[in-house]
């Protein structure tokens, strides 16, 4: 694809040479001859001076200097590089499609309703009265328990679970592993110290255009429902609990952990192995650092670091206080001398 093409698919400024052949995209240190690469952070604008790709997807007012004998790097200016580059790799590469078909070790009950144009692959199991939506993908070793509900244009990676009664939107993605509608911890305590197990009687619903990575489980409710918002998307190894709600477009990073009935806004972001107590509230538009455990509720629109979670801007002040806990306690230790001194 000529250069000048790419720039007219994707919106961009183009500054370079239009008749660059360009064959594939790469990252800013990988990339090669006649590939693009982006840069989203300005921290690692000095690779732009060494790398070997032809052009780069880059915000206005980015210089491209390069270093002496290399070739013109040729500029794809945009407002949004990362989005650009991500665009650009759909234009690349084309993922495997999966024609029509039920595979002859697939087991479908009689009542199941499949949508048309449905891949039904090896060794997938689709229990009585599920319902699956147009042009949906089961890809193989997938499991749906009786009376799932599914919309159209879903994509189910192999050893992905749907359990009973759960409720899916359209173009929802589940990679491997996933399980949507496992049991949530719910146990009462009986008096002789034993657990009662609890039915988990609520459904897991995920709206429309919901991704959940690899290994991760939303798990059903006591009562109600587990909701999780359209367009949110859910990382490898995270744990929504039961009865908890996740808003519109929300991210949960890696490792992240919801204890049961939390409440999560629309347009959150909650960076990698944060945790949370139950029955919290975290306001719409919420960042919270990773590694951050979340006890109480947290305002709209914040951003919240450490544990206990408070204010960005107060736990920075507190870790700077923290690191010259050392030298504090030295000055301490040279004052109660000095002291003693004077009082004999």
């Amino acid at each position: 694809m000529k250069l000048q093409e790419l720039a007219q698919k994707l919106g961009c400024q183009l500054e370079g040479d239009p008749s660059i052949e360009i064959i594939g995209v790469a990252g800013i240190d990988h990339a090669r001859s006649g590939e693009a690469t982006f840069l989203a952070n300005r921290r690692y604008s000095p690779q732009l001076k060494t790398t070997q790709a032809s052009a780069v997807f880059v915000e206005d007012g980015v210089a491209l200097e390069r270093a002496p004998g290399l070739a013109p790097l040729a500029a794809l200016r945009t407002g949004n590089p990362y989005l650009a580059f991500a665009q650009a790799i759909e234009l690349f590469y084309q993922p495997p499609a999966y024609p029509p078909g039920v595979h002859s070790t697939a087991v479908i009950a009689a009542s199941a309703r499949i949508g048309a144009g449905a891949h039904i692959g090896p060794y997938c199991f689709v229990d009585e009265d599920v319902e699956i939506g147009a042009n949906a993908v089961l890809h193989s070793f997938v499991t749906l328990y009786r009376g799932a509900k599914i919309g159209a244009h879903f994509f189910a990676h192999a050893h992905a679970v749907v359990r009973e009664h759960c409720r899916i939107g359209d173009r929802v993605i589940l990679q491997n592993g996933v399980i949507i509608g496992g049991d949530g911890l719910g146990f009462a305590k009986r008096a002789d110290g034993t657990w009662h197990k609890m039915a988990q009687s609520g459904p897991a619903v995920l709206e429309d255009d919901v991704e959940v990575q690899a290994n991760a489980c939303i798990d059903r409710a006591t009562v109600g429902e587990t909701r999780i918002g359209r367009g949110t998307k859910i990382d490898d190894l995270v744990l929504v609990g039961h009865a908890s709600q996740v808003g519109v477009n929300t991210m949960l990073c890696g490792q992240v952990g919801l204890a049961g009935s939390t409440h999560i806004g629309d347009n959150c972001v909650l960076a990698g192995q944060v945790g949370t107590a139950g029955h919290l509230t975290v306001g719409d538009g919420a960042v919270i650092t990773a590694q951050s455990g979340v006890p109480n509720d947290v305002p709209p629109r914040s951003l919240y670091s450490g544990y206990p979670a408070v204010e960005n801007r107060q736990w920075l002040k507190m870790m700077a206080a923290l690191n010259r806990l050392p030298e504090l306690q030295r000055r301490v230790q040279q004052l109660e001398v000095e002291l003693e001194s004077r009082e004999k």
